[in-house]
């Protein structure tokens, strides 16, 4: 498997099983509906641990087209493969956020508020304030970056990598994510809302492309940080 292949199929199992607990959640008549903040929060983490052990020895399992920036500043990247990278997280991202409206095929006509649907696929601010909500994607992702860094300088038991990476989203998302949602990932919210924007969702509303750009711009700001951040204190 190529890296390129392992990042598209990366990011699709991602954004499969992490939209699929927004679904879950978020759907009328999903037997798990109304299961609240911390089921999709533990559903993110499952999904980023299980997304790494699928691709993570072939390509590193950036599936963040932030992760991928951050680290080729850091010096763990090649630059030269920084955009095949990102448009195969891209490509994965809509592949998986369409299997995910698929597999809920009958309950987007059972749901009637066209803001739930969106919400299934990409990110909504819990209080519409651009410059907070920049702010917040900015530090979530500034946290993210470093953590991983962090966890990088360890030596863990082969294999137990991915399982603190998915605890660490967990924790980004109890912590910082009542914000926004915590997208921190252009591909994760971006790639999504294109699928919602052109698949035939049953009454759907807009895709809201006015808050679009923060979840892309802040994610990269906030890995640009974190790397300069980590090389500046502790390298």
């Amino acid at each position: 498997m190529s890296p390129y292949v392992a990042e598209f199929f990366g990011t699709l199992l991602l954004i499969l099983l992490g939209g699929g607990v927004n679904a879950a959640v978020s759907l009328r008549k999903s037997k798990s509906e109304n299961g609240g903040w911390l089921m999709i929060t533990i559903g993110w983490g499952l999904a980023v641990m299980l997304a790494i052990y699928a691709v993570g020895n072939v390509s590193g399992a950036h599936l963040n087209p932030a992760v991928t920036i951050a680290l080729a500043m850091n010096g763990s990247f090649a630059p030269d493969l920084i955009l095949w990278y990102i448009l195969a997280q891209f490509g994965g991202a809509i592949v998986g956020a369409t299997l995910v409206w698929l597999h809920y095929l009958p309950h987007w006509k059972e749901t009637a508020d066209p803001g739930v649907k969106l919400g299934v696929f990409c990110n909504a601010p819990a209080i519409r304030n651009v410059f907070a909500n920049l702010i917040s994607e900015v530090i979530a992702t500034m946290v993210l970056i470093m953590a991983l860094l962090f966890i990088g300088a360890n030596e863990f038991t082969k294999g137990l990598n991915p399982i603190v990476v998915g605890l660490l989203i967990i924790s980004i998302g109890l912590s910082l994510g009542g914000t926004t949602g915590f997208a921190i990932n252009p591909a994760r919210d971006l790639g999504p809302r294109i699928a919602h924007f052109v698949l035939p969702i049953h009454g759907k509303g807009k895709s809201d492309w006015s808050y679009a750009w923060i979840p892309v711009i802040g994610p990269v700001i906030g890995g640009i940080l974190g790397a300069l951040l980590y090389r500046t204190l502790f390298v």
